[in-house]
């Protein structure tokens, strides 16, 4: 029980900004088991967003309220995520070969694609989600926040998945990311997909028409497996929060087209 307890804070410390016991390290063995926890901590990134929305809902409109879950969700996680979407852009924007394109995604600072891939992703989430909060605050408020903890834990998910089905790309053992690369047992990978179609499962339970986002997000993690194999031979981390970051927003519109069927 405590090597999970010390699994489960590595997990939230990798992933988050949210304080951790101090006893907790960078244990790489740690880190790769604390895979199975990823999408759990879409848990509790969707659950922050949500309570952030909930209350800024209470002086504001919905449009406003979701630029402060965006805003709290980004400072919860760090831009963990949308780092990785930026840097992906520019890598792939502007290499044309493995080598070139992880040169650039190696370096801090950010390029044109990096940057216009940003501002259509925060175009996007604030479109999307003000539609579909509007349709579900008519509802209830719990469904809200099953949404907002099911596209959070889903969109991890996607990503995580890519790490259970593709070979690391990179050869340089001090990339931050590497301890996830290694093999993956049936722990890790159950744990992830428990974790990440738990709040789905319970939107089930309202409408089992939710359950259909499953589709696209497949569609997603296999494309990008063969996009990256394609052109790197696998994954990095950064390709993972790219991923992480597209299938929120294919959560988001996915929600969004189903409500007319319901």
């Amino acid at each position: 029980m405590r090597e999970e307890i010390n699994i489960f804070f590595t997990s939230l410390m990798f992933y988050t900004r949210i304080p951790c016991p101090f006893t907790i390290d960078h244990n790489p063995d740690y880190i790769n088991k604390a895979t199975r926890y990823f999408p759990l901590i879409g848990w509790i990134v969707g659950g922050i967003s949500f309570v952030a929305f909930w209350l800024s809902s209470l002086l504001f409109d919905t449009s406003i309220s979701i630029v402060f879950s965006l805003l709290v969700g980004v400072l919860t996680t760090g831009a963990f995520h949308e780092d990785g979407l930026s840097d992906m852009a520019d890598g792939f924007g502007g290499g044309w070969t493995k080598e070139r394109i992880l040169v650039i995604m190696k370096d801090s600072r950010v390029g044109a694609f990096g940057v216009i891939a940003l501002i259509l992703l925060f175009l996007m989430k604030y479109a999307g989600l003000t539609q579909l909060f509007t349709l579900a605050s008519s509802k209830n408020l719990f469904l809200v926040a099953l949404l907002f903890i099911a596209y959070h834990s889903l969109s991890r998910l996607c990503a995580i998945s890519i790490c259970f089905i593709s070979e690391y790309a990179r050869d340089d053992a001090t990339s931050k990311v590497k301890p996830i690369a290694k093999a993956h047992g049936a722990v890790e990978i159950m744990g992830a997909f428990v974790f990440g179609l738990i709040p789905l499962a319970l939107l089930a339970v309202y409408n089992y028409y939710f359950c259909i986002v499953l589709l696209p997000l497949l569609l997603l993690t296999v494309l990008s497996k063969r996009y990256f194999e394609k052109w790197l031979g696998g994954y990095t981390g950064d390709c993972l929060g790219a991923v992480q970051q597209v299938a929120e927003c294919i959560c988001i519109l996915s929600f969004i087209a189903l409500w007319k069927f319901m």
